[in-house]
């Protein structure tokens, strides 16, 4: 029995040449098929890698201009605010300021009102006084004198009694 080891030239040379005719015919019927497949495939992942590349600085660009319309909304919604603001505040300022002029306007009239009632009262007031006194002067006198020169006589003296 010959030993695993022992190496037999024949065997050799019958098995290189087997390795030289099998790449002789994977060379002549395989290797163009398989650089062909390596190449299309090589040519497939560059195309991914370049798509992606793409895609991803459209994917910036389309997120740069959403950052800048989202910046141009906000600025716009706290222009309309700051102008709603104002127009609020300008509105209330205004119903602040014809609310006072409705209210003085009030307040004038009532103090006129109460100057028509007191002058109208003091007339009142006057006539009924200048009633009383003829009544009495003619209960002391005992006869009537001419009640117009009455009148004027007691308008006299109550003229010169102040107005307070």
């Amino acid at each position: 029995m010959d030993s695993i080891l022992s190496v037999s030239p024949g065997l050799i040379i019958w098995t290189l040449v087997n390795f030289f005719i099998f790449f002789f015919l994977l060379f002549k019927l395989g290797f163009k098929q398989i650089a062909k497949g390596l190449k299309t495939r090589e040519d497939s992942i560059r195309e991914s890698i370049e798509g992606a590349e793409r895609a991803n600085i459209e994917a910036k660009k389309i997120l740069e201009e959403s950052q800048a319309r989202l910046a141009n909304a906000q600025q716009e919604m706290t222009e309309i605010i700051s102008k709603g603001r104002n127009q609020a505040e300008e509105i209330v300022r205004k119903a602040t300021d014809e609310a006072e002029k409705v209210k003085q306007a009030k307040v004038e009239e009532a103090k006129k009102e109460i100057e028509r009632s007191k002058d109208n009262a003091i007339k009142e007031l006057r006539k009924e006084v200048a009633d009383l006194v003829i009544d009495a002067t003619e209960k002391i006198i005992g006869d009537n004198l001419d009640k117009e020169k009455n009148y004027k006589l007691i308008e006299g003296y109550i003229g010169k009694i102040p107005n307070n």
